[in-house]
């Protein structure tokens, strides 16, 4: 092992990347930046959520379903008012749709300039098998005016109209995949600083594989 490696630095933070990125956009307000903030720092009181789940009592079935009829777990309820929290705190977010809520959630901030969907936590149920599970999000830039609650319209965007999306993976290690259309780019969470820190930059799809991964349990329902 070379030990020499193990002293370098860590790297570039999140934050120092965001704010970077906003540099490239002279006339950027900084809400989309503090709003990605919002989000990884929800993501980071979550890991620690799950990182305890075997210690205290929240793993296991809530007792509910969710708007897609799924069995909610605790974790998916204690992971949905953690994003919730952390998006009406900052004050960028005027709606939330989120898979655990049936109706769309207004966070009084109407001022507020972006929409956000979530996923809290994907695949809760595989949290009692130590398997790895995330959160999923999207952005999309109001369209109905301010001073105002967001509407259904604000969250019925065509897929186009997103100005980022990301991704959150918790498992051996933590990660932080986002993208704001120009570049995919990822952040392992460093849990004794605290910090994301970019380690996959400029994620992109190989040009060949030799992998075939496909969820075939709905294979009867696939187009032709």
């Amino acid at each position: 092992m070379d030990h020499n490696k193990l002293a370098l630095p860590v790297g570039t933070t999140l934050d120092r990347f965001i704010m970077r990125k906003q540099e490239d956009f002279p006339y950027a307000t900084g809400e989309l930046s503090q709003l990605l903030r919002d989000i990884a720092l929800a993501a980071k009181i979550v890991n620690r959520e799950i990182n305890r789940s075997g210690l205290i009592d929240i793993a296991g079935a809530y007792g509910n379903r969710n708007v897609q009829g799924e069995d909610q777990q605790k974790l998916d309820v204690i992971a949905n008012i953690r994003f919730i929290r952390a998006l009406r705190n900052g004050g960028e977010v005027c709606t939330i749709i989120s898979e655990e809520d049936e109706d769309m959630i207004q966070t009084g901030n109407n001022q507020g300039k972006y929409v956000v969907a979530i996923d809290p936590l994907d695949g809760s149920s595989n949290i009692d098998v130590n398997v790895s599970i995330g959160t999923i999000f999207s952005i999309y830039r109001r369209l109905s005016p301010t001073g105002r609650d967001g509407t259904e319209a604000d969250c019925l965007q065509r897929g186009t109209h997103q100005v980022a999306a990301g991704y959150v993976i918790y498992g051996s290690s933590t990660m932080l995949v986002y993208t704001t259309g120009n570049g995919v780019n990822g952040f392992t969470y460093e849990p004794s600083l605290g910090e994301f820190f970019l380690s996959h930059p400029d994620i992109q799809t190989p040009q060949t594989g030799v992998v075939y991964s496909i969820n075939e349990g709905a294979a009867e329902s696939f187009s032709p």
